[in-house]
């Protein structure tokens, strides 16, 4: 997967901008297929890894009155979760996942589900996508969509 985080890191070096994470279910997965990257820090700000629902709303910035009517899989709730890490991390771009890697359904969420959304400096743009395969599966896959989420919003695809 590191080979998906090589034209991002690129594209924005070229342009000067930083990037930031705020991860669920991929548990900083995408933060270390990022950091594999040799010269990643040169725009990898850093990340969250908000796990945990309540830590959407504490470290993220995720309005509580959201994450209750909708659960953490949902796309405004990833969308709050990139401007979060965007904030946190003092990063022009943020990336973020929440999704369900299974065994089990959550609140009903279907395993597979996923939300990924990518916010930058004119906007932002939320990707929702069902996976299939185990956990890992589901997981690898999650972060290789939000890497090309990301490539896709800045041309470097």
């Amino acid at each position: 997967m590191t080979e998906l985080a090589v034209p991002v890191l690129r594209a924005l070096r070229e342009r000067r901008q930083t990037l930031a994470v705020a991860e669920s279910l991929t548990g900083g997965l995408l933060a270390a297929t990022i950091v594999d990257v040799a010269g990643a820090s040169a725009v990898f700000r850093g990340g969250l890894v908000v796990y945990a629902t309540d830590l959407k709303r504490a470290l993220a910035g995720v309005p509580a009155d959201l994450l209750a009517e909708r659960g953490p899989v949902d796309p405004d709730v990833v969308l709050a979760m990139a401007d979060g890490a965007r904030r946190s991390c003092g990063a022009d771009w943020g990336l973020a996942t929440t999704g369900v890697a299974g065994p089990d359904p959550q609140a009903g969420v279907p395993v597979g589900t996923i939300y990924l959304a990518c916010r930058g400096p004119d906007g932002g743009e939320v990707r929702g996508m069902t996976l299939d395969g185990d956990r890992s599966r589901i997981r690898a896959g999650a972060v290789a969509a939000a890497l090309e989420l990301l490539a896709d919003t800045l041309g470097a695809g």
